[in-house]
């Protein structure tokens, strides 16, 4: 998959940063994004973290659920973008790191979200028990991945590109990662209302 290495996803966002806040509303709206949040508990006192938290369109979202929010990208380019609008130590603390090893000890947070990034993931098995790791138990792990498109031309641009997956792969994935509960729920803009699958996860207790 073209995207799926480290190399060529830094390169990729180093390029995207530029106009992402310009493309994203038309695949990631705020309408998805408040359909995500409303998936998972997010108390006033809950400490979150973003995985792949890019330009801060998701942390923005976050932080009206929670003051202790957390952002974490391995691209500095989409990071500044989010640090123009969210300052750069407050009122979300940002950091450099790689989804496939958080820099972040057992048990940390209450809630793990990740939107638009798992994709990009070259293991993404890995990151998910990353998050799963990272977060406490009883806790969630929120994910919004790109659902596998039904038209065969899509799919092959799909497949070519960068991870895109259905409900099945989700199960396999989630399972592999160590999940025992979760649920999927696709959403998307009026005019494609199914281009994301979002899993909630809860972590083993």
């Amino acid at each position: 998959m073209a995207v799926q290495d480290k190399t060529r996803a830094r390169i990729f966002y180093k390029y995207l940063s530029k106009v992402y806040d310009q493309v994203n509303p038309f695949i990631w709206t705020e309408e998805m994004r408040t359909e995500a949040l409303d998936l998972v508990d997010i108390a006033s006192d809950d400490r979150v973290l973003d995985v792949g938290c890019g330009t801060g369109f998701a942390t923005e979202g976050i932080l009206e659920h929670t003051d202790n929010v957390h952002g974490l990208d391995q691209s500095v380019h989409q990071m500044e973008k989010a640090w123009a609008k969210l300052g750069k130590h407050d009122p979300v603390s940002f950091y450099r790191g790689d989804a496939e090893r958080l820099p972040f000890k057992d048990d940390t947070f209450d809630v793990v979200w990740s939107s638009g990034s798992i994709e990009y993931w070259p293991d993404p098995v890995a990151a998910l028990a990353e998050c799963r790791r990272i977060a406490k138990p009883g806790g969630q792990v929120l994910i919004v991945g790109p659902n596998y498109p039904s038209n065969t031309v899509f799919q092959k641009l799909a497949d070519a590109f960068m991870l895109f997956y259905g409900a099945e792969e989700a199960d396999r994935m989630f399972h592999e990662a160590g999940f025992e509960e979760f649920r999927h729920v696709t959403m998307g803009p009026s005019y494609s209302p199914e281009v994301a699958i979002t899993t909630v996860a809860e972590v083993p207790e």
